[in-house]
């Protein structure tokens, strides 16, 4: 049975432009399937049902209808919100050659050159003067950083991106006021912005594309994982004694370093206010992680039809090849081989093909939420992904057969056979 398609995957991250943003379509998902949203400054029900909280960019979601001892473990899939883009500085107005030019900055590991010459969006938060907060997405392109031309180029090769100085979109012809433009999108005053976090967004949506065979679409990393896992916890059929969690957060990009990132305590904490709440003392907390396992879902490292030599040369990935296992020696990954055995049987449940992916020993490693998570809860964990191409560009490329059965693997570790 299929519980994810290419093309609502699409419309998911057409939806999604930020972390926020993320966080608002995953929540309207589970709104409609009866979880209910708690606030962490309120005391949280004793009685078993379905339920989120979300704490800026990033969300963890939960069921304990099957749940009938405090101490029962946890199986938990876990991604990120946030990948990497241009990001608007505090003071962004600038005016080079009578143009309205915005300085921009980039967040995370963004691969430079495949911003030049987009046509740019922007999203993200407003902190009002009343307090509140206003989510703002202006779908349509209002900023472009323009390339260099060939002729103006020493050797015509191109200049390497400075992301001080090269960076920088023209909105508009003339001066202007950047933050007007946007408080006016949001229909706020922009004497009332105290605050905000304005990220930059391809503005072209998401597509299928090569006959329908592959997806094209910005943020795959990892907005793939956001989509697959909220579909496989609402479809992960009940297991008596097990709770579903899922759990997504910002920051990773950048080191999880933050309030609601990986190595913050908003997991574990919720893990034990779960406990708590059903009547669990702190043992049966530590009761609980010690017999629960993590699916780190993020992105994997298809090998690239241009640059074969830069793979293992036993662990090449295939697109159209189903969910991929990630191990690193060092633990730029955290599977291990119990995390091995526990996710290839759910891909045995689900009946999808399992690929075994190891990063080239000559090459750097990046890594995932998953050994930061594991570290701070204790919890048994192995990282896994979809099979993509160009990781980390404005806009990316997967196999839209890779999309169903990647949900349905996670579904599959959610409710154990």
């Amino acid at each position: 049975m299929t519980i994810a398609s290419a093309a609502d995957l699409c419309a998911f991250v057409d939806r999604s432009p930020t972390p926020f943003h993320v966080c608002a379509t995953v929540a309207a998902e589970l709104d409609s399937a009866g979880y209910r949203r708690l606030l962490e400054t309120e005391s949280w029900p004793a009685e078993p049902g379905r339920f989120y909280v979300v704490r800026g960019g990033s969300l963890v979601a939960w069921s304990t209808e099957s749940s009938n001892d405090p101490a029962d473990p946890f199986r938990v899939v876990g991604g990120h919100t946030d990948s990497p883009n241009l990001r608007l500085k505090q003071h962004h107005d600038l005016s080079p050659e009578g143009l309205g030019v915005v300085a921009l900055e980039p967040y995370g590991g963004a691969w430079l050159h495949s911003w030049l010459d987009r046509d740019l969006g922007i999203a993200g938060r407003l902190a009002m003067r009343d307090g509140s907060e206003v989510l703002v997405h202006v779908a349509e392109p209002v900023l472009r950083v323009p390339q260099l031309a060939i002729h103006l180029s020493a050797d015509r090769k191109g200049v390497e991106v400075d992301p001080q100085r090269h960076l920088n979109g023209i909105w508009s012809t003339s001066a202007g006021s950047f933050l007007d433009l946007v408080a006016d999108r949001a229909q706020v005053s922009v004497a009332d912005v105290l605050g905000f976090e304005l990220m930059t967004h391809d503005s072209q949506p998401g597509a299928l594309v090569a006959g329908g065979e592959l997806v094209s679409s910005p943020r795959l990393d990892n907005q793939v994982t956001c989509f697959a896992g909220t579909r496989a916890l609402l479809a992960a059929q009940p297991v008596t004694g097990v709770r579903p969690v899922l759990v997504l957060f910002d920051h990773e990009e950048v080191g999880s370093t933050s309030e609601r990132g990986a190595q913050s305590d908003l997991l574990a904490t919720v893990l034990e206010r779960i406990v708590i709440a059903a009547g669990g003392t702190r043992d049966d907390y530590h009761r609980a992680i010690a017999g629960s396992v993590c699916a780190s879902g993020d992105m994997a490292h298809a090998t690239h039809p241009n640059h074969p030599e830069r793979h293992e040369v036993l662990h090449h990935i295939a697109i159209g090849g189903g969910p991929v296992l990630k191990l690193h020696p060092n633990l730029r990954y955290a599977t291990d081989a119990p995390g091995t055995a526990h996710f290839a049987r759910a891909c045995e449940q689900a009946g999808v093909p399992l690929q075994r992916y190891e990063h080239r020993a000559d090459l750097p490693c990046g890594s995932t939420i998953g050994p930061l998570s594991a570290a701070r809860t204790g919890m048994l964990t192995v990282d896994v992904g979809a099979p993509q191409l160009a990781m980390h560009s404005a806009r990316e490329t997967m196999g839209a057969a890779d999309v169903d059965p990647y949900a349905r693997a996670l579904a599959a570790f959610l409710a154990p056979a």
